[in-house]
């Protein structure tokens, strides 16, 4: 390890301002599912988060909202930043985090790995933000659902074998099931328990 992986990069400039512009993209992303919008907020993001899944944490997470990532993420400059902060805990079960972040292409965790609520309380569920190769160009995915004026479709890259049975399995739960957030850069698209999946191809 260098003297500059000790490092931590600075957060928001401008917590209040910035922290509401990145919840107002967050909550577009969230309501209207499989539109491509940008966290419209710049970080230092460090090493293994995408600056969209930085601004987001330090947007939404604080040292009630426990955080899962990959190890080699938790472990690293990532796990650091994200305790200096935003103050939250990382945890090691991935049920146990109220936001979860991993590699799209990883065949581990699946998201049946994390909280999915229950019929109390159904929004006490992992958010689960997915860092992913691009957000078009690959396969097509065709949605339906709340906040998607009769059908959409999207081609996100870099995802597992599978990962849409998986998001079809997780939508057949709600009210339950996770919430996921694709992340590419500063762009991001949002896939809430909610949205069907009705053709790939």
């Amino acid at each position: 390890m260098t003297p500059n992986d000790t490092l931590i990069g600075a957060g928001f400039a401008d917590p209040v301002f910035q922290s509401q512009g990145a919840f107002r993209a967050l909550l577009a992303a969230l309501s209207e599912p499989g539109l491509s919008c940008d966290i419209g907020v710049s970080v230092e993001a460090p090493a293994g988060l995408a600056p969209a899944t930085a601004v987001a944490l330090l947007t939404l997470a604080d040292y009630e909202t426990p955080i899962w990532l990959p190890a080699a993420l938790r472990d690293g400059p990532a796990g650091a930043w994200l305790r200096f902060h935003c103050g939250a805990a990382l945890v090691y079960d991935p049920a146990r985090a109220a936001f979860a972040v991993i590699d799209g292409a990883a065949t581990e965790p699946k998201f049946a790995a994390f909280n999915a609520g229950d019929d109390q309380f159904p929004d006490r569920s992992t958010t689960v933000l997915v860092q992913c190769a691009g957000l078009d160009g690959g396969e097509a995915v065709t949605l339906e659902g709340p906040g998607i004026p009769g059908r959409r479709s999207i081609a996100p890259t870099g995802l597992r074998p599978g990962f849409w049975a998986e998001v079809e399995s997780n939508a057949a739960l709600y009210p339950r099931g996770v919430d996921l957030l694709l992340v590419h850069g500063a762009q991001m698209l949002g896939l809430p328990r909610s949205t069907q999946i009705v053709e790939t191809r």
